[in-house]
């Protein structure tokens, strides 16, 4: 005679608070490193490539974590594996609060990297405890105070290290990660595992995946120098394809695949998949270069800002970025989800090609990051929110992170192309790149953007309510 597992208990707003609270203080730990990477560069020195590389180093993590993290939640009860990751996340907050150096740092980064998958956890808890119509409202919810938190850590950052050092600003988030943890684990119920173990974590498929995403990095990183190191560079290519065949080969023939290639298959999710990658690209490289271009001395042709003012010139973008989720939410919800991305993105096209012919003022850069954070956030949001919907419950988990996996791959390669771009256009004994740089960087990201359109013309509406 079968068990029958009891009904999931109904959360109430207190649950969904404390869900909320942990979304702003891991949003907050992500995003402290932007508004500051001038800074940390040169207390650091390091170079714009080993800048990137910092800056994206936490979101390759996420995109190795984050697929296990949703398996994980599906199989055993997200709260569970949610709070497991949180305590690898507060280790690295602490890591790189105490860094004395980049590899220390690195390091520290790379265990925050874990926090990229609280959200498919946080999506499977509240499908779980809160009917389909509820949940919808409360996955935008979550996501926007995820971005929320991101607008708090780019404001208090620069203050933090410029005012006590860089050690504080990643330790008060650690303490509010750690807090609201606690929250969690006190008020949200324990959920029933949704799915039997079918065959254990696919570590090969783990390791093929990290070796094809960090060869990707540095092939990106070395593009600059393709002409002293050819040889080198050819290598990695060869060794990146290599990698990535050997992985899909893996992934197709293992009995539980850490990304499922099948459900991959599905039009509604290569759509949402294509769609998140390119518009994460072209997301990332303004996210990268436009604090650079503040920092830029005002006698070349920037604005000499330090990090205090990097974050106050970022805090427009980051309010419309937290705006963009319960909005994109809502729109998705009234008007089907192919018209919030499609919109998304004309708007994301239109800011990028307006930064590269104008970025004289500090008010340009300002609008044009504002424009493309709620672009952003509106695409994103809408097609997380579609793919978390419409699956199996018991897909949750796994159908939201790849989806969430292509987004963090979108942000390192387009932080990477940021980097390799202003590395080739800074000239020889100079620590200042070309204007030109920045507008190449700009229109590349514009173009790319705007050819996501012909994608969107192919996704589902989306349902309307």
């Amino acid at each position: 005679m079968t068990a029958t597992l009891a009904p999931p208990v109904r959360i109430g707003k207190a649950a969904v608070g404390a869900l909320g609270t942990l979304a702003v203080a891991t949003g907050a730990l992500e995003s402290v490193v932007t508004p500051t990477l001038p800074l940390l560069q040169r207390e650091l020195d390091m170079s714009p490539a080993e800048g990137a590389l910092l800056s994206i180093v936490l979101l390759v993590t996420g995109a190795l974590v984050t697929p296990v993290a949703g398996k994980f939640g599906d199989r055993y009860g997200g709260k569970r594996v949610l709070i497991r990751l949180m305590a690898v996340v507060s280790a690295g907050g602490l890591v790189s609060a105490l860094a004395p150096n980049l590899p220390v740092l690195l390091l520290g980064q790379v265990l925050q990297g874990a926090m990229v998958g609280a959200l498919p956890l946080s999506f499977i808890l509240v499908r779980t405890h809160l009917p389909a119509g509820e949940s919808k409202v409360a996955i935008g919810v979550v996501s926007g105070l995820f971005v929320g938190g991101g607008m708090a850590g780019t404001l208090s950052a620069g203050p933090v290290a410029e005012g006590l050092s860089r050690h504080w600003m990643f330790a008060l988030p650690t303490i509010a990660v750690i807090g609201s943890t606690i929250l969690v684990n006190s008020l949200m119920p324990s959920d029933p595992p949704g799915r039997p173990d079918d065959g254990g974590v696919d570590w090969p498929g783990l390791g093929l995946l990290s070796g094809t995403l960090v060869t990707l990095m540095l092939v990106l990183a070395l593009a600059p120098d393709i002409g002293s190191q050819p040889l080198v560079l050819g290598a990695l290519i060869v060794l990146l394809a290599a990698l990535a065949t050997g992985w899909t080969a893996v992934e197709r023939r293992a009995a539980s695949p850490m990304v499922d290639l099948r459900m991959l298959a599905r039009p509604a999710m290569w759509t949402s998949c294509v769609l998140t990658f390119v518009i994460c690209v072209g997301t990332s490289v303004a996210v990268y270069l436009v604090p650079q271009l503040f920092a830029v001395p005002a006698d070349e042709y920037g604005f000499g800002a330090g990090a205090t003012e990097i974050g106050f010139f970022l805090l427009p973008g980051a309010v419309a970025a937290s705006l963009a989720g319960p909005i994109g939410g809502i729109g998705a919800r009234r008007f089907g989800s192919r018209a919030v991305v499609t919109a998304g993105i004309v708007i994301m096209a239109a800011a990028l090609t307006a930064l590269a012919a104008v970025h004289t003022e500090v008010w340009h850069l300002v609008i044009g990051k504002m424009m493309i954070s709620l672009a952003n956030g509106l695409c994103v949001t809408a097609m997380v929110t579609s793919t978390a919907t419409s699956v199996d419950r018991g897909d949750t988990g796994i159908a939201t992170s790849l989806v969430l996996v292509t987004r963090v791959i979108g942000y390192a390669v387009g932080a990477q192309v940021g980097g390799a771009l202003l590395t080739a256009g800074t000239p020889p004994g100079s620590d200042v790149p070309a204007e030109s740089a920045f507008v190449t960087g700009f229109v590349i990201a514009g173009a790319v953007t705007a050819l996501s359109l012909l994608v969107a013309r192919t996704m589902n509406k989306g349902v309307k309510e």
